[in-house]
């Protein structure tokens, strides 16, 4: 039989979610103060700022992906993570309103924005134009966000009637519309990912780019959620719920997004270099260069071999504090990976030129995470605290903490 416990959160998310509220105004006010100083200090406050958001949102967008695969495919490891996936997809509406400082800046981060300063730029879009527009990008955005934000509140919302009725009928609805809406689900981050990010350098372009991300992004919540699910196993009442089987699937599931993130970067690279076409090869040349190639290298090393090497391991899948703890270097990879994409791109500032490692390099670079990273936990341990931490009505919540007391 189910335990007859309170599944309300440990208190010490009270206290976390303090800090990162203090962690996050902090560097928030930094990166201000920094962007009213110049020009150019905006333009990389703003750089920052996306650079920051691409990472924390995509933890949001990711975990709406992960919650309608779930759906689709049941399991008992979604059974006890759902409730995390949930909070982090909430943590979408927070998102959005973190996406206006990119918005209200965009002419200081995109080089298509001034098209008239560089010639080969202005004949490219001429031809992207009723596409690659301002009106027509922010447009866009508020789709995405819409219907993005629209699934959230619908998954969201059936689980929660559930909680209240017990009506298992609700959790029929939401794996009945989880069909359709991953079909959406993965069009609305290929095009999102393509306007945020690819178009930071309008001269490249990849079939492949939305796949990358949302591998990136599922790769990136998954360790978080992980991350989290592990700490809340060695506390009430998660203790007991969670067991090493769950962590053992979750472990092998954390494997299959590593291999699909490296899987499908290894296919663009050797599309592209196989190709040899300038338009494309370019955007690999300048980053096996002036000191890029060195996060190339770490991706590679750390961000592939090294996990895949120990996640092959089942003594480190079935332990929380060794999953845990390469869930957390994951996500430090993940900055790297984030990093490097965005870091080269060209500067509107410089009319289009592009800097060293070295030069490239900015306190705010650093700040701007941590900044984007303290409000974003600050509302989602505040959304996480607002339900039970595990579906407590769901028909499958007793099989699946039986499934994780098996051997």
């Amino acid at each position: 039989m189910t335990p007859q416990i309170s599944y309300e959160a440990p208190k010490e998310i009270g206290k976390f979610k303090q800090i990162a509220l203090g962690v996050g105004g902090l560097g928030t006010v930094a990166l201000i103060i920094a962007a009213l100083i110049s020009e150019q200090m905006r333009e990389q406050a703003l750089r920052s700022w996306l650079f920051g958001f691409i990472f924390w949102a995509g933890i949001s967008i990711g975990s709406l992906g992960i919650l309608l695969l779930q759906y689709l495919t049941g399991g008992a490891w979604g059974v006890v993570t759902r409730r995390i996936l949930e909070a982090s997809s909430r943590t979408l509406v927070l998102a959005a309103i973190m996406f206006l400082p990119i918005v209200f800046g965009a002419t200081f981060i995109y080089e298509w924005t001034h098209p008239a300063k560089d010639e080969t730029l202005k004949r490219i879009l001429e031809h992207r134009a009723p596409y690659l527009n301002l009106p027509s990008w922010i447009l866009r955005t508020v789709v995405y966000f819409g219907l993005l934000l629209l699934m959230v509140y619908l998954l969201n919302k059936w689980s929660k009637q559930m909680d209240e009725t017990g009506d298992w009928q609700l959790l029929k609805k939401a794996s009945q519309f989880s069909g359709p809406a991953m079909v959406f689900y993965v069009l609305l981050v290929t095009f999102a990912s393509i306007d945020w990010v690819l178009t930071l350098d309008p001269h490249f372009y990849s079939t492949i780019w939305g796949f990358l991300f949302l591998a990136g992004w599922g790769l990136s919540s998954y360790a978080f959620t992980i991350l989290l699910l592990a700490w809340l196993s060695y506390r009430e009442p998660m203790n007991q719920v969670v067991g090493r089987r769950h962590f053992h699937d979750l472990g092998k599931l954390l494997l299959a997004f590593v291999m699909l993130w490296a899987y499908l970067n290894f296919s663009q690279f050797l599309i592209i270099w196989s190709g040899n076409i300038p338009e494309e090869t370019f955007w690999y040349l300048e980053r096996m260069e002036s000191g890029w190639g060195a996060i190339g290298i770490i991706l590679i090393t750390l961000h592939f071999a090294f996990p895949f090497v120990v996640l092959l391991s089942r003594d480190v899948k079935r332990n929380p504090k060794w999953i845990a703890s390469m869930a957390i270097f994951i996500l430090l990879m993940r900055f790297f990976d984030y990093y490097y994409t965005i870091g080269p791109a060209p500067r509107v500032s410089l009319h289009g030129a592009k800097l060293m490692l070295m030069e490239s390099l900015s306190w705010m670079d650093f700040v701007a995470p941590f900044a984007v990273g303290g409000l974003w936990l600050w509302y989602f341990f505040g959304e996480l605290q607002k339900r039970p931490l595990v579906p407590i009505n769901d028909p499958f919540l007793e099989p699946a903490i039986e499934h994780g007391r098996a051997h």
